[in-house]
């Protein structure tokens, strides 16, 4: 009786741990990090629109560019490098239409139907025929945002009309120290209210919603500047004030380029810029939107990186899960379970001299045998294909190693290897593996 209790053991903890295993193939744990969304809605549809911002007629327009190569319309505010732009476009006579950011679709459609117009732009948005300008990089991005700059978007439509190669399009933004009178003004609002707006912003008066979320609890000083004048060094207002206010992140805006400097800059501004106006160029490029909207978008797309594990935010805490950390191992536990098993059952067959001499036990025995020593190769090699198949067969055949220990009749023996005969040559079947049917591997050996 000690023998037989001492076999099942192993046999209960391999049917145990087979469970576990199968059961934990079936689950799907999906883990993200998500910034907390924002208070407010930013840059939606209605909120780009100017109001005041419209375009003539159709016909109108039409009879304009008729008129003048380069023909801007009120409120535009894209400016380019004509001599750049005239020496692309040679002696092709291709006309360009600039229309004021922020139009309605039905006006933007009325600028799109002006025949005579080979290049349009609206906004700081260039497009031909069939293209659209798109910068690809940081500088692109700082030109077209910062000072309305779009001598690269106009060269590179001009040429793509044309079917020229595509020029590189250099870096033509300047930068300068702001001068002692610039800083005084912004340093002595900084300290009063953490907020500088200059004269022709669009920033409100109070800063969005959770900002300081974005830099882990510490309030950003925000300046926010107007558009920067087309072809002139523009002020690097950042490593002058993060010099006067150490510790703090700093974010300055130029228009609608947002510039940050603070803790972290050197690895972190380019990220944010490159993801915040990568994703946001297009919609932006052809509305009006407020500063508020641009920077209440770029805090909360900041946040988002924070989360994401920039800043060396730590990581919430993850509970102890034994499960996930022994899963690896629950497959050899399980053949090393199978394993015993099969080897106490053949050591307590060995000893069975009852057995031997008897007529008719032979047969069986060393089927139970052959079948054991296929299942123990078998175990190593399953899936959960094949795992359900054996884990059957092992049931028959600890049934049929009881039969034979209790003496119970042939028959009932040869009955339960058959199951367990069928189950391994189900399992073998599944296995992407020749040789491990029982007609393959036992018959040769049983007769």
């Amino acid at each position: 009786m000690t023998s037989r209790i001492l076999r099942l053991v192993p046999l209960a903890v391999a049917a145990v741990v087979l469970v576990l295993f199968l059961g934990a193939q079936r689950q799907d744990v999906e883990v993200s990090y998500r910034a907390p969304a924002p208070a407010t809605q930013f840059m939606t549809e209605s909120a780009g629109l100017s109001g005041s911002a419209t375009v003539p007629t159709v016909a109108e327009m039409t009879a304009a560019v008729r008129a003048a190569p380069v023909v801007r319309l009120p409120g535009s505010i894209a400016h380019w490098d004509e001599a750049r732009v005239r020496a692309a476009i040679g002696d092709s006579g291709y006309r360009i239409l600039v229309a004021p950011p922020g139009l309605s679709e039905e006006e933007r459609a009325r600028v799109r139907d002006v025949e005579p117009a080979t290049i349009r732009v609206i906004g700081t948005e260039v497009s031909g025929d069939i293209w659209t300008a798109v910068p690809d990089r940081i500088s692109g991005w700082r030109t077209r945002f910062a000072t309305g700059d779009v001598t690269g978007s106009l060269v590179a439509v001009i040429a793509k009309a044309r079917e020229q190669q595509q020029p590189d399009a250099p870096d033509t933004l300047t930068r300068r120290e702001p001068t002692a009178a610039e800083i005084g003004a912004v340093v002595a609002d900084l300290r009063r209210t953490g907020m500088h707006r200059a004269p022709g912003t669009t920033l409100a008066a109070q800063l969005p919603a959770k900002a300081g979320t974005a830099f882990g609890g510490a309030e950003p000083l925000v300046v926010a500047l107007p558009q920067q004048p087309f072809g002139q060094p523009m002020p690097r207002f950042g490593p002058a004030l993060t010099a006067e206010f150490p510790g703090r992140p700093v974010i300055v805006m130029y228009g609608q380029w947002v510039e940050y400097d603070g803790p972290g800059a050197e690895g972190f501004d380019d990220v944010a810029a490159a993801s915040f106006y990568s994703q946001f160029n297009d919609r932006m490029s052809r509305s009006a939107y407020p500063q508020t909207d641009v920077l209440g978008l770029y805090l909360w797309r900041i946040s988002d990186i924070r989360y994401a594990g920039l800043f060396d935010r730590p990581l919430p805490f993850q509970p102890f899960d034994p499960l996930r950390v022994a899963l690896p191992a629950l497959p050899w536990v399980f053949a090393g379970c199978v394993l015993t098993f099969f080897l106490l059952s053949a050591t307590s067959l060995l000893r069975s001299p009852r057995r031997v001499g008897t007529p008719g036990s032979a047969g069986p025995a060393a089927q139970l045998a052959g079948l054991a020593a296929l299942a123990v190769e078998m175990s190593a090699l399953t899936d959960k294909h094949s795992e359900p198949a054996l884990a059957r067969a092992l049931t028959a055949l600890s049934a049929a190693r009881e039969a034979l220990d209790h003496g119970l009749p042939a028959s009932h023996v040869r009955k339960l290897l058959a199951k367990a005969e069928r189950d391994l040559d189900d399992a073998g079947r599944r296995l992407p593996y020749r040789g491990y049917r029982p007609d393959d591997y036992l018959r040769g050996r049983l007769t």
